[in-house]
């Protein structure tokens, strides 16, 4: 058994579940790259990878990683290295792990068409509109795998079934769709359906964080991460932030392009502390 997983938390999260469930152990293949964000067009060929490439690499520029961050990302590696240990072991098969949630959706979609010879082979389990317990014995419909406590994956297990012919033909249309959209935002609508928006989609929840008074950045982006509805990765945030202060929407007591935990940030305009608040939290940045 092989298993294709889309978040890095998720990885750990499996080292627990093993433990708990012997017959779940296998081999992880990790898709690390956000499909849900970023240029998508022409990624069949070198140019259209190059220019993802580079984009991320300006993304992380802006960043406490820096875009050396960008340099282990391969995905079509991984794929390569999963195709050659299915052609290696004919009897395994691959289960597909996706959350209710753009990115994972997304990392699906990107992946599926270069598993279509192995069709049969193929398991996906998708964690859609299905309640699970937490921790405190509550009902809840988690939107990340990481978010299902590990005990709870005896039950998840049980959705396992194969991608079907149909499927295979079908969900490379979708992502060819969305790559002809080429729009820089891609929510999760429901099921599987994907809709393009623009770049400025995640604007409005940073903004409901931002105070007339200075805050440290990262204080900001913690609240963010904490209280939006449709989730994305900090760094993109990071980005859409300081592009923000670049353009005058959100305003700084020093130049924008300083470093992150020296940024402080408020609301244009208004009054405001001179200098930003002190913040025993912004050491740690949460990511995806």
């Amino acid at each position: 058994m092989k298993h294709v997983l889309f978040n890095e938390a998720d990885r750990g999260l499996f080292e627990e579940i093993v433990a708990l469930d012997p017959e779940l152990e296998g081999e992880i293949f990790l898709i690390r790259d956000d499909y849900a964000v970023g240029p998508i067009a022409e990624l069949e060929t070198a140019e259209g990878q190059v220019a993802r490439l580079d984009w991320w690499r300006r993304l992380f520029s802006d960043t406490p990683y820096g875009e050396e961050a960008v340099e282990g990302v391969d995905d079509l590696a991984v794929v390569t290295a999963l195709c050659r240990s299915l052609d290696e072991d004919p009897e395994s098969e691959v289960w597909i792990w996706i959350g209710q949630n753009q990115h994972d959706v997304m990392g699906y979609y990107w992946l599926i068409p270069h598993l279509k010879p192995y069709a049969g082979r193929i398991q996906v389990l998708y964690m859609n509109n299905l309640p699970f317990i937490n921790e405190k014995g509550q009902l809840f419909y988690p939107a990340w795998l990481s978010e299902i406590p590990a005990k709870e994956f005896k039950k998840a297990k049980k959705l396992a079934r194969p991608v079907t012919l149909s499927e295979f033909e079908i969900d490379p249309d979708e992502f060819n769709r969305l790559k002809i959209d080429n729009a820089m935002v891609r929510i999760l609508e429901g099921g599987k359906k994907i809709l393009g928006q623009p770049l400025e989609y995640f604007d409005t929840e940073i903004l409901r964080q931002v105070t007339k008074d200075y805050q440290k950045a990262p204080r900001v982006l913690q609240q963010v991460l904490q209280k939006m509805n449709v989730r994305t990765g900090d760094v993109f945030l990071m980005h859409r932030l300081r592009e923000m202060l670049r353009t005058g929407r959100l305003q700084t007591s020093g130049e924008p392009d300083r470093s992150w935990k020296d940024l402080d940030i408020k609301l244009p305009g208004t009054s405001g502390a001179a200098t930003a608040r002190e913040d025993e939290q912004t050491s740690t940045l949460p990511n995806e």
